[in-house]
């Protein structure tokens, strides 16, 4: 696992949380998780990527999108925005879902905020998200959600790299 991204388990809090310093200004950050064109660049482990559905991104908004595989296989899952404080922090419920943005009550959903702090070198994102239940997070780590989100946090830094010359 990549140690650019700090991953922070809490068993008790049921929670787990992706810090990732990035070298590009808070705005441009910001605008990698908030927008279609940006997210469908990095959101999705290689070799694997993201089609976005819809987007509307806004309180009471969402993001629908597949993961796609190398095979053309579609994962569904869907991102409800709860609270938004722009260039700050946004809230969300991150869940699974089906083409059309049924929940698959199979799959673990957890809420969790992603918090974006100005630093001398760059931007910090602290992505926290929070289960139901030890066993959802469990069931989310078995399925590598740390070395996927590693790998994301990876394809984000070389973006925002090249936007930033």
């Amino acid at each position: 696992m990549n140690q650019k991204t700090k991953i922070k388990r809490n068993l008790e809090d049921k929670s787990i949380t992706v810090s990732r310093e990035f070298k590009a200004p808070l705005e441009l950050v910001w605008r990698a998780y908030t927008e279609e064109e940006f997210l469908n660049q990095w959101w999705g482990p290689s070799p694997w990527r993201v089609e976005t559905k819809s987007m509307d991104f806004r309180e009471g908004g969402y993001w629908h999108y597949a993961m796609v595989g190398p095979e053309n296989q579609r994962h569904w899952a869907r991102m409800n925005y709860i609270k938004i404080n722009k260039h700050k922090k946004f809230d969300m419920e991150d869940l699974f879902c089906d083409e059309t943005g049924n929940i698959d009550g199979k799959l673990p959903t957890s809420k969790g905020e992603a918090i974006f702090t100005k630093t001398e070198s760059g931007t910090n994102v602290d992505f926290k998200l929070k289960y139901p239940t030890q066993e959802a997070l469990n069931q989310i780590i078995e399925m590598g959600f740390e070395q996927g989100i590693s790998q994301c946090s990876d394809q984000l830094e070389v973006l925002l790299s090249k936007l930033v010359k």
